[in-house]
């Protein structure tokens, strides 16, 4: 069930995913309230579990991690086993940042990071050899567009 928020609690969302590390006091300014409130509204967001953790942004070029590939797979296998051993192998590995299960034709979308097509290749010669997979398409993302971590937080 969503929880209720006001106009406060969206401001104060939105000014957390532009810069969670933000001090209470510059927060409290920008969406014109004082330091306890924010803090307590805050609090009650993190416990309603409308906010995750805090982290950081990495910039994955400047790790060498120049190559974003999306990976459709489909796959004529659905048992309960199989599952079990497709998502723990997704889990284990660090180069996919995103999976998701799809309707339609495509079983799964997969956003994968990795140095390189050669880093690809080995990441895929690895996935098949653990899970069996019927249909495997690599898309090379030649630019990114537009990328935010921020939801839009609307009435």
């Amino acid at each position: 069930m969503p929880v209720r928020i006001d106009e406060l609690d969206r401001k104060i969302l939105a000014e957390l995913q532009r810069d969670a590390a933000q001090s209470l006091d510059e927060i409290a300014r920008k969406v014109g309230s004082s330091k306890t409130p924010v803090w307590n509204r805050i609090r009650k967001l993190r416990d309603a579990k409308v906010m995750g953790q805090s982290t950081v942004i990495l910039d994955p070029e400047a790790l060498g991690l120049e190559a974003c590939f999306f990976v459709l797979i489909r796959t004529s296998e659905h048992e309960a086993d199989w599952q079990q051993t497709f998502l723990a192998t997704l889990k284990a590995r660090p180069e996919v940042l995103e999976a998701h299960r799809l309707a339609g034709e495509i079983d799964y979308i997969l956003k994968v990071v990795v140095k390189n097509a050669r880093a690809y290749d080995a990441f895929y010669q690895s996935l098949i050899a653990e899970v069996r997979i019927f249909n495997v398409t690599a898309l090379l993302s030649m630019e990114q567009i537009k990328w935010t971590t921020e939801l839009p937080v609307l009435d």
